[in-house]
């Protein structure tokens, strides 16, 4: 935690790739910066297992340590980070105040990078069994669910990948979809297609969750022909989406109706000296490697902001 709590040039939050490479930019400008972090530094890219598609790694790496590579750049320049959870922000004057678990935070510019949380599915059971079998991350709980068989909630990128890693560990894959082809990169679904373990329940939906001490299966319903069916599961993986974590400031910023930050093409937001970054904000390519180049655009306004300030 920071030795004291003088008023910054800029606080950061979020410490997913947005954030870190916001820190990166801003410490190599010698801008007193701060970071807060309510979970693990690197955001939602350390739940991937495997990152494919960010430049500079032709043979890949592991979402945590693509993670740890950028904290670690940028606190070599001077970031400091803090692990709390961002309640709320204030403007006070010239001052923006970042009111946290671990006590307030102030700075002449804030850049918004705390991302997105993974979508519930909001069906009975849902809540009952979460952590008995009901799981948002394959690479995290994967383990628990060795040769017995899984479903996957979802049909994009992320799903697919978690059906992927799943399928090294249980004895059967079933992938939830609730429309009849994929929404996922097609050299995923050719990988996804290919893997014997992987089946698909095409137009369909988890309408319930159903078990005793653990999930035990699951009913679907057909979207198109409104049937309903069982599916015998050990566990449930959801993956239909994420919503932005921007909860604390309705009624501050403009947020689409999703709640997505509205910014400019310069990660402006619509007060002054607070700029947004990543998959928070509006339009976003959702992506490590955008989520970066946000991040970048919004040090390098912070710097011209403060120039200016």
């Amino acid at each position: 935690m920071p030795k004291d709590n003088h008023p910054r040039d800029v606080v950061i939050v979020g410490g997913g790739p947005a954030g870190l490479t916001a820190g990166i930019y801003t410490a190599r400008s010698r801008l007193d910066s701060l970071l807060i972090e309510k979970g693990l530094l690197g955001g939602q890219i350390t739940n991937a297992e495997w990152v494919e598609n960010f430049p500079g790694f032709p043979d890949g790496i592991s979402g945590i340590d693509l993670g740890q590579h950028m904290h670690s750049q940028a606190t070599r320049f001077g970031l400091e980070t803090i692990l709390a959870e961002v309640t709320g922000l204030e403007i006070q004057g010239e001052l923006k105040v970042v009111r946290t678990t671990e006590g307030d935070f102030s700075a002449r510019a804030v850049i918004l990078a705390g991302g997105s949380e993974r979508q519930k599915l909001g069906v009975p059971g849902e809540e009952e069994f979460t952590g008995k079998g009901v799981s948002y991350c394959a690479t995290c709980d994967a383990a628990f669910f060795r040769d017995q068989p899984v479903a996957v909630a979802g049909g994009g990128n992320a799903a697919i990948t978690e059906a992927l890693h799943l399928a090294k560990m249980a004895s059967k894959v079933t992938v939830i979809h609730r429309r009849d082809q994929l929404r996922a990169t097609k050299i995923l679904q050719e990988k996804a297609f290919a893997e014997p373990k992987i089946d698909f329940a095409w137009d369909s939906v988890v309408v319930r969750i159903d078990g005793k001490d653990f999930v035990q299966g699951l009913r679907l319903r057909n979207v198109k022909t409104d049937q309903h069916s069982d599916l015998e599961v050990a566990g449930l993986f959801v993956s239909i989406g994420f919503r932005p974590d921007t909860g604390y400031l309705k009624g501050l910023l403009a947020l689409d109706e999703v709640g997505h930050i509205i910014t400019n093409e310069k990660m402006e937001t619509g007060i002054a000296g607070v700029f947004a970054a990543g998959d928070i904000r509006q339009n976003s390519g959702r992506q490590a490697i955008t989520a970066a180049g946000d991040g970048a655009t919004a040090a390098i306004y912070v710097e011209r902001y403060l120039t200016d300030f």
